[in-house]
């Protein structure tokens, strides 16, 4: 019997029949991390003209989780302890990973990428990796970049983390966009498969229309100096009412072109998985599609935006409720602008491998933030 590579089919060819088989990128397993120190809207209010009040009823977030130095430095800390968790519960040896792709808009360096940061960090001895910078939609241009790699037939494993480390490019002074932000990372386990299930269609765009939404200073055409540092122009700069109308057309635009595409509707839709920019936005676009709210992954309230790890962390959340054949559509928005939606047939019962460790982070009303501390300082203990 001879094998041969050809686009995303796999053809076994035997003495007297040929038969091609359709390869595919399932999801095998998620892992996520957020940091330990909570920012709830009280502590918020002490440094900033705002209040609780204001912020849930404009964005919606309660608490965020924040990455404070006596933890850890930047988000290939966040990644790395996703990753562990993640090869932890799929027992995957870290020598069969082979590729590795970090989307993030918060690098630890302009280079070396983090990518080869966070697989030094997990011993992924056997891969190469980059990172992708497409802000909040960067997860999802990364899941369909791991994809194609793997129905190119000449991959089999790949990790995609998405996270940002956005604290360190927020600015505290400014009501209008400190409240939206936090820190985390979580990241899916890609393989291939030739059942029809895992990621089976994607809309992408991106456009030039960057001044409501961005960070001045930086990079290769403004670059840091004293001016710059002293205008705070190394913070996130955005236009909250433009950028609220942009999104939430494009996104429901998106989603109903690859609901069209795929026959899907409200009714065998099990999930909307929607970036968690903005409570207002998730809701106009399940409103938009007519899906129920039930029906959407949303942790805006406790995870608030983690732009790149939006997305991957409400797999993590939501896995014990996720079961093989459920049919997802994700989508998200972010600067460029860049933005798109997919469609995925979820690959495995989500309840018996989220037991094995089981993602964690604080939610007022749920636990006290004695007993988080508490948790996570046995942790550490162990």
């Amino acid at each position: 019997m001879g094998l041969v590579h050809v686009s995303h089919f796999l053809i076994f060819s035997f003495p007297n029949i040929s038969v091609m088989e359709q390869i595919n990128a399932v999801i095998t397993g998620v892992g996520g991390y957020v940091p330990d120190y909570i920012l709830d809207n009280e502590e918020m209010s002490q440094f900033v003209d705002t209040s609780d009040e204001w912020i849930m009823e404009r964005i919606g977030v309660k608490t965020r989780h924040i990455l404070r130095p006596e933890q850890g430095s930047g988000v290939s800390y966040l990644m790395t302890r996703a990753v562990r968790q993640l090869l932890e519960k799929t027992q995957a040896d870290p020598a069969s990973v082979e590729m590795i792709i970090c989307a993030t808009t918060t690098p630890d360096y302009h280079f070396p990428s983090t990518a080869s940061i966070v697989a030094g960090n997990t011993g992924l001895k056997n891969a190469f990796g980059f990172d992708m910078e497409a802000a909040c939609a960067g997860f999802l241009y990364a899941m369909e970049v791991a994809a194609n790699y793997i129905r190119s037939g000449r991959y089999k494993r790949i990790i995609v983390c998405g996270g940002d480390h956005m604290s360190s490019m927020t600015n505290y002074q400014d009501r209008n966009t400190c409240p939206i932000f936090g820190d985390g990372a979580a990241c899916v386990m890609m393989e291939a498969t030739t059942e029809e299930m895992g990621l089976l269609d994607g809309y992408y765009r991106v456009e030039a229309n960057f001044e409501h939404l961005h960070m001045a200073a930086g990079g290769s055409a403004k670059m840091p100096s004293h001016e710059t540092v002293d205008a705070r122009e190394h913070f996130v700069y955005q236009e909250g009412r433009t950028v609220f109308k942009h999104a939430v057309t494009k996104m429901s635009d998106a989603v109903e072109t690859i609901a069209k595409r795929n026959g899907l509707t409200k009714e065998n839709i099990t999930w909307l998985v929607p970036h968690q920019a903005n409570v207002r936005i998730e809701s106009a676009v399940a409103r938009r599609i007519g899906i129920d709210e039930a029906h959407v992954m949303i942790n805006i309230d406790h995870m608030a935006n983690t732009s790149g790890g939006t997305l991957p962390l409400c797999l993590w959340e939501y896995e014990p409720q996720l079961k093989k054949g459920d049919k997802l559509i994700f989508t998200a928005f972010g600067a460029g602008f860049s933005w798109g939606a997919s469609y995925m047939v979820w690959g495995y019962d989500g309840a018996a491998e989220a037991q094995k460790s089981p993602a964690q982070f604080y939610k007022e009303g749920e636990m006290s933030r004695e007993d988080w501390y508490r948790l996570r300082h046995s942790e550490k203990s162990e």
